[in-house]
């Protein structure tokens, strides 16, 4: 961090509007202060990043199990998005002095979308069309949980990357919803 010690260099703080701006004084914070970091920011990065491990492996396996065009793009624009944003709630984790999690603490019967061992085994089963089906289905549970796990971030939650990182994946993984829905009916019979 550069020290402002020995800059000599103003800081100007612009007042309301109509109202004229002063300098702030030496060791000033200027600008908003984050907002404190609590326990259902943590709770959301801990329980998202084992759900997006379970995602980016269910990705792993289309291109070696469907031609479909559609379901490969998706599966893409999933990686694409949710590999780098695991890197940053751990990093934010580790900021905190917290390890990211091995597992996840959902069962899937809990509602956050997650797939079972017997659901997985089987997807890594199935072929073609029939792989497309289950994909699709099982992501689209997975994304719905995720929304529902950003939206109490949302509404619990105070870090600002936090929030934003649950806004993303609100607002992305609707989309993706969407999406495979329509691929979902596109599919052959």
């Amino acid at each position: 961090m550069i020290s402002p010690i020995g800059t000599e260099a103003p800081v100007l703080v612009p007042g309301k509007p109509g109202e004229p701006g002063r300098t702030a004084t030496p060791g000033e914070r200027v600008g908003q202060s984050p907002q404190p970091t609590v326990a259902s920011d943590v709770r959301f990065a801990e329980a998202m990043i084992p759900h997006h491990r379970q995602a980016l492996e269910m990705t792993s396996l289309v291109e070696a199990r469907t031609t479909t065009a559609v379901v490969r793009s998706l599966a893409r624009s999933i990686t694409v998005a949710q590999t780098p944003e695991i890197r940053t709630m751990t990093g934010w984790l580790a900021e905190l002095g917290r390890p990211a999690p091995a597992a996840h603490e959902h069962a899937p019967a809990a509602g956050y979308g997650m797939a079972s061992e017997a659901e997985l085994n089987a997807l890594r089963a199935a072929r073609g069309t029939a792989f497309d089906r289950m994909f699709l289905r099982l992501m689209t549970r997975h994304h719905q949980g995720a929304v529902k796990m950003a939206g109490e971030e949302l509404a619990g939650g105070r870090d600002l990357r936090m929030r934003m990182l649950a806004k993303d994946v609100y607002s992305g993984q609707s989309i993706e919803i969407a999406r495979m829905a329509e691929a979902l009916e596109s599919l052959p019979s």
